[in-house]
């Protein structure tokens, strides 16, 4: 398909008259980022209370909220933090876990808090599986994750 030089000319026109940031600021509305909102992180720990309420229950929301707990607690962890490996193993299989179960059911694999969780647990997963489990997330990936928790905070309660 060709185009006539009248078409590109029309092209720089809009460009010019519009400029870099408005066509930024119009993809940006169109195109919106998921987690997009200003989240502080928080500093890392290397004392906290270790959870003894491991493994599902099968109520989607109250496992949802458990695994999001779980997994921002995780994300938290400094190097050197009590029992970082222990907390690691049972992340992980938590984390599997929930997406073996949850995944089947369309209803639920279709809201956006699992949606977003998942996209968490591949994440926290995929760190665990390349570094293990005694060494810390990086900044950058610790913000991300920290917008995706407050982005499935948002969701779970609204119920979707």
């Amino acid at each position: 398909m060709k185009m006539s030089a009248d078409g590109v000319s029309a092209r720089r026109d809009f460009f010019k008259v519009v400029g870099t940031a408005g066509v930024a600021a119009a993809s940006t509305a169109a195109f919106p980022l998921v987690a997009s909102a200003d989240i502080e992180v928080p500093s890392q720990v290397t004392e906290y209370p270790f959870p003894d309420n491991w493994g599902l229950t099968f109520d989607y929301a109250e496992d949802a909220k458990k695994v999001r707990d779980h997994m921002y607690v995780a994300t938290g962890l400094g190097k050197g933090a009590v029992k970082m490996e222990d907390y690691g193993k049972n992340m992980k299989k938590e984390m599997i876990d929930f997406v073996s179960y949850y995944r089947r059911f369309p209803k639920i694999a279709g809201k956006p808090s699992f949606s977003t969780l998942y996209t968490s647990i591949n994440v926290l997963a995929g760190h665990y599986t390349s570094y293990g489990f005694k060494y810390p997330l990086p900044e950058k990936r610790r913000k991300r994750l920290y917008q995706e928790y407050a982005e499935i905070e948002k969701s779970l309660k609204r119920s979707r």
